[in-house]
């Protein structure tokens, strides 16, 4: 038969993008190692198997938009969060809140009911 090419356009609507782990590249975990190209498809390709395509079978990527960088999750790292007030503060809290409340009323009312 004839031979036919073929030509996939991307639907920009269903386009998407992932944050792919570096763990997914087994030599990446060596101290000070920069992934190759071959190091960054490998991984890329295993991460689209394993999450991607089961779901959506006919995604794929195009290898000259990839981008590579490293994201800090300042919150994560560095985040400290207030200490909670405990029950006892709270429940004086609404108590005098409620009287101070319970007063304002009986001065708009006009004496206590």
């Amino acid at each position: 038969g004839k031979r036919r090419v073929v030509e996939y356009w991307p639907d920009t609507d269903l386009r998407d993008s992932e944050q792919i782990p570096f763990l997914e590249c087994q030599a990446c975990h060596e101290p000070g190692y920069l992934p190759s190209k071959e190091d960054e498809r490998t991984a890329i390709e295993a991460f689209l198997r394993r999450e991607v395509l089961p779901y959506a079978p006919d995604a794929w990527y195009d290898p000259e938009s990839v981008k590579i960088g490293y994201e800090i999750n300042f919150n994560r790292y560095f985040y400290k969060p207030k200490a909670l007030r405990s029950l006892e503060e709270i429940r004086a809290d609404l108590l005098a809140v409620e009287k101070e409340a319970k007063g304002l009323l009986e001065e708009i009312l006009g004496g206590p009911r």
